[in-house]
């Protein structure tokens, strides 16, 4: 192979790597932090090491393949947005026919990786796939898509009960519910950075169907997702670590509304971004006060 074609492919590699969104890791992070709480909760504690690292690479992978399904979905909407005119479909640099290849490939690895857990996992796994695929389709025409995009990053949790217990007790239903809070809470605040853009195009958002009312849904859901948390601590009696993980929880999130009150688009973002923290800091009190339980 001559040095021009190993150029050649290093640099279609790092055009697939931008698609995936491999760069920009935060979509990974808040797949990633309800997921681990559903392992924690399931496990009463540390969950077993191989379920963790199946589910670790597997929530990778679906990000991965979400991210280039989304793309190709809106390839002919994102070059009309300022923020996402320079992703690779968006300038022609991947074809339809490769992102549909990848994302293909990207899943069917996923779905290898749980193929070893039991049935009721490998089961959950087909609705997962395709509230992953068809999400990015209900921009056009559900008013709040950032609900059926906290459906899609929620379903980490029941699978996570599933694999650690093959059951489905009733605490999956309430934490996808307090999860699918949280996701529109951070999912509009994304989509007022967009809104400009959206309205002319015809883009169905959260934030459009707020309307001026926009920041006060943001901070209504943070609210509920809170309150949803709070509850199953008390079902699931947990300690004072937990709580002080909610609180830290709440902290930032008021943080967030100082970043979002004049809904500037650069503070927006970085207030979508700041979620990150959130997830981390509810799940450190979760996986702190289960191991002081257990010692």
């Amino acid at each position: 192979m001559s040095v021009s074609d190993q150029a050649n492919q290093t640099s279609r590699l790092a055009i697939y790597a931008r698609l995936m969104r491999l760069d920009k890791p935060i979509g990974i992070l808040l797949l990633l932090w309800p997921m681990l709480w559903g392992l924690w909760f399931a496990a009463q504690g540390f969950p077993d090491g191989h379920i963790l690292v199946i589910f670790l690479m597997g929530t990778v992978l679906m990000r991965s393949a979400g991210c280039v399904i989304n793309d190709f979905a809106d390839r002919k909407i994102d070059p009309h947005v300022e923020r996402t005119k320079n992703r690779p479909m968006a300038a022609g640099q991947v074809s339809s026919r490769e992102a549909l290849l990848l994302a293909a490939g990207l899943s069917l690895v996923a779905f290898l990786l749980i193929l070893p857990l039991n049935l009721l996992t490998i089961l959950l796994s087909v609705p997962a796939l395709f509230l992953a695929a068809s999400y990015p389709f209900t921009k056009r025409f559900f008013a709040m898509p950032q609900a059926y995009l906290g459906i899609a990053f929620s379903f980490g949790i029941p699978m996570a009960f599933a694999a650690q217990t093959d059951s489905l007790p009733s605490i999956v239903w309430i934490l996808m519910l307090a999860n699918l809070f949280w996701v529109i809470a951070y999912d509009t605040a994304y989509a007022i950075v967009d809104k400009p853009d959206d309205l002319k195009i015809g883009i169905k958002t959260s934030a459009i169907t707020f309307g001026r009312f926009d920041v006060t849904g943001v901070m209504v859901c943070h609210v509920l997702f809170i309150a949803f948390m709070l509850y199953i601590g008390q079902l699931q009696a947990m300690g004072m670590v937990y709580y002080v993980g909610l609180i830290a929880a709440v902290g930032l999130m008021g943080y967030q509304y100082i970043l979002i009150r004049n809904r500037d688009r650069t503070l927006c973002f970085k207030a979508f971004l700041h979620n990150n923290w959130v997830g981390l800091v509810v799940f450190a009190g979760i996986a702190l006060d289960f191991l002081l339980q257990q010692n």
